[in-house]
């Protein structure tokens, strides 16, 4: 799949943009005056596999503490700042990584003008992000007050022609609603306008199904067509949920390897094994698995045999049986009982100390 060229930038050392990979980004949920809270969620994102971080900062007291919290973690950080163009300057003397920032919302030019130089000077990028529940009122009232691509595009261009006049271009954009197709159409527009990297995400997109399988349709248009170079799976849920999910996207379009890619059939009348409960533990039981692995499970001798020759390791189950396939040959018979514990076992065996 050939991806959009976009320019490079780096925050942490985490390359964006470019040929460099797209990169998986989530954002904390904890009170973001609480320190070891942060920290401990935040190193739970990054055994998830979370690339980079984004934190709220909603006044000064979470600002002070920003350089606490990247002492004790080791992916990089981004400041996520509204209204207080003071937050910015306080979180980037702090030594984030990056800013996240709606122009729109920062006030006078001046305020946003002294952001800008202070992040010049500390070669620190700044994401503008722009989102349709928080557009500047004249270009509402353009569109009917109805936050339609356009419009997030026009707000986009307004604030990128506003930072390059200041010299700056050190950018990474967003322009988000929570409606697939506005998403859709806007960073289709703007992928033409401008060559900056982009980050990917359908905001407010609801709860773990509803908000994944939202995302998944917009950012699979987006990305099988080369555009995005950053994703957040922006879930009301454990921030682990985003990672995953995020990951699971990636994998499904061939752009990112990592972990359990899981084969299983949807169980039918046809299956003899229960095959629902089985697939679930395994599931559950290869969650912490780095190591890019295909595991097959499946409940009949129609496909289950042929499936799980295809995958590392496999179980093709019948009448209370399974045969165990590894790289396509038959390994053992097991007794339906012990099939979930079994896999488990052989894949975890197979892939110890190649990054679990």
């Amino acid at each position: 799949m050939k991806r959009r060229k976009t320019r490079q930038i780096s925050i942490g050392g985490v390359k964006i943009g470019g040929s460099a990979p797209v990169v998986v980004q989530t954002m904390t949920t904890t009170n973001p005056r609480d320190v070891r809270g942060t920290v401990d969620q935040i190193l739970r994102v990054e055994k998830a596999g979370a690339e980079i971080v984004r934190v709220a900062v909603p006044d000064m007291k979470a600002a002070g503490i920003l350089k606490e919290i990247k002492r004790k973690i080791n992916i990089p950080i981004v400041a996520d700042i509204h209204y207080d163009y003071r937050l910015a300057l306080m979180a980037l003397d702090q030594g984030v990584d990056g800013i996240r920032i709606n122009p729109g919302n920062i006030g006078k030019k001046e305020r946003i003008e002294s952001i800008v130089k202070a992040a010049r000077e500390l070669s620190i990028p700044i994401r503008i992000g722009v989102n349709a529940g928080s557009l500047e009122e004249d270009i509402l009232l353009k569109y009917n007050c109805r936050p339609t691509a356009e419009a997030l595009v026009e707000s986009s261009l307004r604030h990128v022609k506003l930072f390059n006049e200041m010299g700056f271009e050190d950018i990474k954009l967003s322009l988000k609603s929570s409606d697939v197709m506005t998403t859709v159409d806007a960073y289709r527009m703007i992928s033409k306008e401008v060559d900056y990297p982009l980050h990917l995400g359908v905001t407010e997109a609801g709860t773990t199904l509803i908000g994944s399988i939202k995302s998944a349709v917009a950012m699979g248009i987006l990305l099988s067509e080369g555009i995005g170079d950053t994703i957040r799976v922006s879930l009301t849920a454990d921030p682990i949920e985003e990672v995953r999910a995020a990951y699971e996207i990636l994998k499904a379009l061939g752009l990112r390897k990592r972990g359990l890619n899981l084969v299983s059939c949807p169980s039918c009348g046809r299956a003899e094994i229960d095959v629902i409960p089985l697939a679930e533990k395994v599931e559950e039981g290869l969650r912490d698995i780095v190591m890019p692995i295909t595991v097959a499970v499946m409940g009949c001798v129609v496909n289950g045999p042929g499936e799980a020759k295809e995958a590392d390791i496999g179980i093709a189950g019948g009448k209370g049986v399974g045969l165990l396939f590894k790289k396509g040959k038959k390994a053992i018979k097991i007794k339906e009982s012990d099939m979930a514990e079994s896999l488990i076992k052989e894949v975890l065996q197979s892939t110890m100390g190649k990054g679990i």
